[in-house]
């Protein structure tokens, strides 16, 4: 996966909030046994902690200037995206928004930015406060993504993903595609409340991993506004595979199978590792969000 050197990078499209911490030290979710427990939790959900019960109040995180971290001032061009992890999840915001935006024009509709928030133990959102251990989740209340980048460690060690850089790409695209959804309105027929194989949850879930594919597909070919030529320059058949194998990781079967032994269909939420990839690359095949429809 391979940046344009020459291209700028546009930091408003991520609050950096790394260095963050609540007042007293004290986080909303606790850590160690709980906190694995949450993070599966919210790898099966991946849509706000107020979806997992952990939302409620608390004291806000408050940046401390001596060691927030500031994309602002580190992310500047594609090269920096070359080099840098938080620099190329900047860069794959912003060529996430570019395509959507596109696509939304051509079809006649007006795209509602959102925007990518890095934080580091815990974070404040409009779904309620959060720790990382709910692993990346998008927030439809304030229309933005979280990351606790500490995460992507997590998919490798944990979870068994090979990981690089486009697994990294997929969980940002991933939770873009629930941003679209909330667009679009599909977003909400998640929260009926129900689980299992053939649950509007896991339609959702499998929607926003084909929407991941989609962005994929065209990511080469989507212009950046600020130099006319594609961002991203090159995904390898590596890259993809890397992408598809992220998106088995987290299938419930092979979550389930790892931290309960044992796999029950009834509780998906996120659909199986084979279903995972199999939208995913549904997605990458076609480039076109109209096969997307996981509801039909």
């Amino acid at each position: 996966m391979q940046f344009d050197d020459d291209a700028n990078l546009d930091t408003s499209e991520v609050s950096d909030q790394r260095g963050s911490r609540v007042p007293g030290g004290r986080a909303t979710i606790g850590g160690g046994l709980v906190g694995l427990i949450a993070l599966v939790l919210g790898l099966l959900l991946g849509v706000g902690p107020d979806r997992l019960g952990l939302s409620g109040g608390g004291p806000r995180p408050v940046t401390s200037p001596s060691s927030a971290a500031r994309v602002q001032q580190t992310c500047r061009t594609g090269h920096d995206a070359n080099t840098r992890e938080d620099c190329r999840l900047v860069a794959v915001t912003n060529s996430t928004q570019d395509y959507w935006r596109q696509e939304f024009q051509q079809r006649g509709a007006r795209y509602v930015p959102a925007s990518t928030v890095f934080f580091t133990g815990q974070v404040n959102t409009a779904c309620g406060p959060a720790t990382s251990a709910v692993g990346p989740f998008y927030c439809p209340g304030d229309r933005k993504v979280y990351l606790d980048l500490g995460f992507f460690q997590e998919l490798r060690t944990k979870f068994g993903a090979s990981g690089g850089p486009f697994a990294q790409a997929y969980v940002v695209a991933h939770e873009y595609g629930h941003h679209i959804q909330n667009l679009t309105g599909t977003l909400g027929k998640s929260q009926d409340g129900r689980t299992g194989a053939n649950s509007n949850s896991v339609k959702v879930e499998l929607q926003a991993d084909c929407y991941a594919g989609v962005w994929a597909h065209n990511a080469t070919r989507t212009r950046d506004e600020s130099t006319g030529r594609p961002l991203i320059t090159s995904l390898t058949d590596q890259d993809i595979k890397d992408g598809l194998d992220a998106a088995a990781a987290i299938g419930d079967d092979r979550i389930q199978e790892k931290f309960q032994g044992r796999v029950t269909p009834e509780s998906w939420t996120h659909g199986s590792a084979q279903q995972r990839r199999q939208w995913f690359y549904q997605g990458y095949r076609t480039g076109d969000m109209a096969q997307c429809d996981t509801f039909r």
